[in-house]
């Protein structure tokens, strides 16, 4: 995944394992090709996957999105957790999902987002 991901991204955007099996890209997206780039790279995370010895395995992967220009920040702690908020709006929906002003209000507890299975009450594991 971190091979599709650095290739989707380009060489001007940093790329990195955040833990498990979760991962964040920063880069600049042009708006006018934001949608068609994030849809590209939906596609291209639920390519299966084919292993040394042949057999395939099939992947899938949410993708949450934030934008300075649509959240009026560059911070990116705050982008990350507005991209976080709406990866888990859209998990398991097929597509992107690029976040509102309202993801960027939505409570974290332990750095994650409040409402996740797991992260109800402070301490509590995934």
């Amino acid at each position: 995944m971190a091979a599709r991901l650095t290739a989707w991204a380009g060489p001007r955007a940093a790329v990195g394992r955040l833990g498990g099996d979760e991962f964040a890209i920063v880069l600049q997206l042009n708006t006018d090709r934001r949608a068609q780039r994030l849809e590209q790279l939906v596609r291209m995370l639920h390519t299966p996957v084919v292993l040394d010895d042949g057999r395939t395995v099939d992947v899938a992967a949410s993708v949450g999105a934030a934008t300075p220009d649509v959240l009026g920040t560059r911070d990116l702690t705050r982008l990350q957790r507005a991209a976080d908020a709406a990866l888990y709006d859209g998990k398991h929906a097929g597509r992107a999902v690029l976040a509102t002003a309202a993801h960027a209000t939505v409570p974290s507890v332990n750095g994650r987002r409040a409402g996740r299975p797991g992260t109800t009450a402070w301490g509590q594991a995934a």
